[in-house]
């Protein structure tokens, strides 16, 4: 059985989906009363999609000659040494952004993998599309004048709302979000006085995500969650699951 001491560790694997189901669950258990856990899992997934949208910059001309150069000079056979296996203790002392990268390239190769294998006659329109939202929502992330407001949610579940009032534009990321009733989605709202806008739809088969929310921010002084039929509604049918205030 896993200690609370090492609970407090193990934030970083289970946002990659990295512990077996016996230590999952009981994380999730610990993670329902544990404020600081549940607000370094979300962080952790907000800095994952950072490093995942981040845009690779192209290497400078002269790389290659210096590359091709050094060819000669470097040993091509390393000596194979036998590394004991690194330690638990060694294995908690990794560094949370070490941590995250694994998150945004586990999610990179995932979303590579089910882009191949559902191309259809419109895939460049979406992917067209899905590079737009991917680039704004990098640009809320990165903003220089984001603002965010971590929140406690419903079985444990923690979510972390930003906004860029520069941009007009708003995130939410979300980790430990329980999986809704067949034939449910949850859906985002702007809470303008009391009426609620539609803001979009999270993805009802992923746990920790990062959604950009359709239309701005301005006027809305909330943003809610509740659980609605499939492809959304035009209004709330439930109560909300969460009400969150805007960031100031």
């Amino acid at each position: 059985m896993t200690t609370t001491a090492d609970l407090h560790t193990l934030t970083g694997a289970y946002a990659l989906h990295a512990l077996p189901d016996q230590e999952r669950a009981e994380f999730e258990e610990h993670l329902a009363d544990c404020a600081a856990c549940a607000d370094e899992v979300a962080e952790l997934a907000a800095a994952a999609v950072r490093l995942g949208l981040a845009v690779a910059a192209p290497p400078h001309p002269a790389m290659k000659a210096r590359v091709v150069a050094r060819v000669p000079a470097v040993r091509q056979d390393v000596p194979r040494v036998r590394l004991p296996a690194p330690s638990r203790a060694l294995t908690r002392r990794l560094g949370h952004w070490t941590l995250a990268a694994c998150v945004a390239a586990a999610a990179g190769l995932a979303g590579t993998t089910v882009w191949q294998h559902t191309r259809a006659d419109d895939a460049g329109r979406r992917e067209s599309a899905a590079r737009q939202r991917a680039d704004d929502l990098a640009a809320v992330l990165s903003a220089p004048d984001v603002t965010s407001r971590h929140v406690r949610l419903a079985d444990g579940a923690a979510g972390t709302l930003l906004v860029s009032r520069r941009r007009d534009q708003a995130a939410f990321v979300a980790s430990g979000m329980a999986v809704p009733p067949r034939g449910k989605v949850y859906q985002l709202w702007f809470d303008d006085s009391g009426t609620m806008r539609p803001a979009g739809l999270m993805d009802s088969h992923r746990v920790t995500q990062a959604v950009l929310l359709d239309g701005s921010p301005g006027g809305a002084s909330a943003v809610g969650i509740t659980v609605e039929p499939a492809g959304g509604s035009v209004r709330p049918t439930s109560a909300p699951v969460a009400l969150m205030e805007l960031p100031v």
